[in-house]
């Protein structure tokens, strides 16, 4: 297996999907280890730096890409299968933004009330204990929290010669913010531009469901993927595969919209999986669906909807590319 190793300069990091030249080209089959900057591109590193001192808008979300895959044409399924993603840094860092987060006012959710206070919040990472480490400001709480290394962001070049932000989630991909996106996990993307044009970033240390205030714990990541190419129909929204569960991640505003999204595209693959007309997949769909909350932060909400694997008759997706890549992964 071909070895790409890329690690960007400052000025080599993209700031949307779309609308940027590839960083280099990679033939399907290949490995990339890539190193990826945190949401607020390093420049919060102690409780004393506030965002809207220290962030240059619209400068956050730093993608490292995007790669052109050879022979990939709008259409097809782009497969990206994550194998290690570890903390570049030995801390992360999180905060509130003023009008951004899920229970503050916004630009799009007008209140009077002032924007909640600034405030940074610095977590230590204890590499031997898998941990990353919670300290209130407030009083004095310490709390010890499982290491859960994703990615935020993944995606491709939009349709249509579109250029989006980074921290956008849509059918593209983008800033879905999903835990779901660890390592072990196969991502699939519709192809919308030659070359597929793909990026990743926005490493989170952990997040919980929904990442309320609008941060996780960002910070630096070490990535390991294997990039691989299908001649099938890309799904409408992106796809997910891990050993437990089949997952769709649905982007929009209002959250019912995103809800939707993934609810349909969930049941058009349970009907390519198991011959499932629609009513008989909507009905499935409705009883054993896992549907945690991405992100309710950004530009569009981002909503997964989960099949667990163990419930329903074993099948392969995707000529069982997840298989293969899972094993060669584990070597």
């Amino acid at each position: 297996m071909d070895v790409l190793e890329f690690t960007p300069e400052p000025a080599d990091f993209a700031w949307t999907f779309g609308g940027v030249p590839p960083v280099r080209r990679v033939k399907p089959g290949t490995a990339l280890r890539l190193w990826t900057e945190d949401a607020f591109a390093g420049s919060l590193r102690s409780t004393s730096d506030l965002a809207s001192a220290s962030l240059n808008m619209p400068f956050v979300n730093p993608q490292t890409g995007p790669f052109h895959v050879e022979g990939a044409e709008p259409g097809d399924t782009l497969v990206l299968h994550f194998v290690e993603l570890t903390p570049a840094r030995s801390w992360g860092a999180s905060a509130t933004i003023p009008f951004f987060g899920g229970l503050t006012s916004t630009d799009r959710t007008a209140t009077l009330q002032d924007p909640l206070p600034e405030r940074t919040w610095i977590y230590e990472v204890d590499s031997a204990r898998r941990t990353v480490g919670f300290q209130a400001q407030g009083s004095d709480l310490e709390v010890a929290l499982p290491l859960e290394p994703m990615l935020g962001t993944v995606g491709v070049a939009p349709a249509g010669g579109e250029v989006r932000s980074a921290l956008v989630p849509d059918m593209f991909g983008g800033n879905m913010d999903t835990p779901e996106m660890r390592a072990g996990t196969t991502c699939y993307l519709r192809v919308n531009v030659e070359g597929a044009l793909f990026s990743v970033g926005d490493g989170h240390y952990r997040q919980g469901e929904g990442e309320s205030c609008g941060t996780a714990v960002e910070g630096a990541m070490n990535v390991v993927l294997i990039v691989d190419l299908l001649k099938t129909p890309g799904p409408v929204w992106p796809r997910l595969e891990s050993d437990e569960y089949l997952s769709v991640i649905g982007s929009s505003r209002p959250l019912e919209d995103a809800w939707r999204a993934g609810q349909v595209d969930m049941v058009h693959w349970l009907g390519e999986l198991y011959g499932l007309d629609k009513l008989d997949a909507y009905q499935l769909l409705s009883q054993v669906s896992e549907v945690p909350l991405a992100n309710v932060v950004d530009a569009n909400y981002s909503v997964v909807t989960k099949l667990p694997k163990r419930l329903l008759p074993q099948v392969t997706a995707y000529d069982g590319i997840h298989q293969q890549l899972r094993q060669v992964s584990l070597g």
